[in-house]
């Protein structure tokens, strides 16, 4: 079986364990939106629930550091192991995105967990573009 990788049409996503909210769902496809690059819809299998999902590539400054503990979770162990998407939350006023709690996903086995960062500099809902 060839490994999935990020950016093709979708990706099966396995979550280590359901995210917050989202119980008891771990089975997911990531689908880049068309016409936005960075842009995904992570869509259960097995519902109808959408979460749609930022590219965080760090050029924004953005770099947060995933514990050991997250890494274990997904079998990752090296940082070019991980890839890592933001929750984006669209509101009246623009699109706000969760630097608190990324998704972190293995790029060789898709398996995913979302982290829960200690670090207060990183707010849970930061208005994107500000």
């Amino acid at each position: 079986m060839t490994a999935p990788v990020l950016g093709t049409p979708a990706l099966a996503v396995e979550f280590a364990a359901p995210m917050p909210g989202l119980s008891p769902h771990t089975s997911f496809s990531l689908e880049p939106i068309a016409g936005a690059d960075g842009l995904y819809a992570l869509r259960a299998a097995d519902a109808d629930l959408r979460l749609f999902l930022l590219d965080a590539d760090g050029d924004d400054g953005y770099a947060p550091s995933i514990p050991a503990a997250v890494r274990a979770d997904i079998g990752a162990e090296h940082d070019d192991d991980l890839r890592i998407l933001v929750v984006a939350n669209p509101g009246d006023d623009g699109v706000y995105v969760n630097l608190r709690a990324p998704i972190v996903v293995h790029r060789g086995t898709g398996r995913a967990t979302q982290a829960i960062l200690e670090d207060q500099a990183y707010p849970v809902r930061a208005l994107l573009g500000s």
